[in-house]
């Protein structure tokens, strides 16, 4: 699925941001930057990597000040190297100054988002799998953070609790007071909206026979071994959807995809990409 980006929660979000920056209270600029004082200033990429949150940063410019001039060089999705530019701006120096923090907080974590997603994506060229993220992003961010996704070429896995039916581990567990098996957990679960997807986590391969066999969508091999996950695709292959997930690294991405599954969900992607460097440089009159 492809997560749609709320533009309302996007503006208070950066309102947020700027709030907590006491933007509109930089004391240094008040002391010593004329109000009058126009400056034209250039951000630009400090490594190699995939952009992302370019209309983002530059929201965040014209919040600040809306008379700014604020054009992007690039688009969300680019290969960037170091020294390259990303966007320029021309306008109140004030303004420019206050935002930069912010702007480039966003733009250096999303393009980090973005880079590690490509290179998990590069991992596995060729294979039919494709790379998704998973719910384990910053609060508040999520939308922003699919988007990034995204933008370094993987896919995005459901947004929220609302959009599919995945029954986990601890579903299960709740549900053994009850004397409710898998097969009839997803059966349950199959009687709920038919427009939503049902996804059931296993551990093992007689698991995942058993929820195919109920009628689930998608099955998520929860931190198999790479045999019992060619075992699981081999039985199931065009039965049912399978996603591998758990302790998937670039070292051995590869070697999970070409045992024939269809997904493969990192939780990195969201919580451990490395922010990608940027700079905002005055140019001289």
């Amino acid at each position: 699925m492809q997560v749609e980006l709320d533009q309302e929660r996007i503006k208070r979000l950066i309102e947020n941001a700027l709030a907590e920056d006491q933007v509109y209270e930089d004391i240094t600029s008040r002391l010593l930057i004329p109000g009058c004082l126009i400056i034209k200033a250039v951000i630009f990429a400090g490594e190699e990597g995939v952009l992302a949150g370019a209309d983002i940063c530059r929201q965040v410019l014209l919040t600040v000040d809306r008379e700014l001039k604020v054009d992007a060089c690039l688009a969300d999705g680019t290969e960037v190297n170091s020294g390259d530019e990303v966007l320029t701006v021309f306008g109140h120096a004030a303004g420019i100054l206050a935002a930069e923090r912010t702007a480039l907080n966003f733009l250096g974590h999303l393009s980090g988002i973005a880079t590690l997603t490509a290179r998990f994506v590069s991992a596995i060229q060729g294979t039919r799998a494709v790379i998704t993220d998973t719910r384990k992003t910053t609060p508040g961010l999520r939308g922003l953070e699919k988007m990034a996704v995204r933008a370094g070429g993987g896919h995005n896995h459901r947004l929220n609790l609302s959009d599919r039916i995945l029954i986990k581990d601890n579903h299960l567990s709740a549900l053994k007071s009850r004397d409710v098996s898998l097969g009839q957990a997803v059966r349950q679960a199959r009687a709920g909206p038919s427009n939503l997807l049902v996804e059931v986590e296993v551990a093992t391969v007689k698991e995942a026979e058993v929820a195919a066999r109920a009628g689930a969508d998608m099955i998520m091999l929860d931190n198999m071994g790479l045999e019992e996950m060619r075992r699981a695709a081999k039985n199931l292959s065009g039965r049912v959807k399978l996603e591998a997930s758990g302790g998937i690294n670039l070292a051995n991405v590869r070697e999970v995809a070409e045992t024939g599954v269809d997904y493969i969900s990192i939780g990195a992607l969201t919580h451990s990409a490395a922010s990608l460097d940027f700079s905002l440089e005055l140019l001289p009159d």
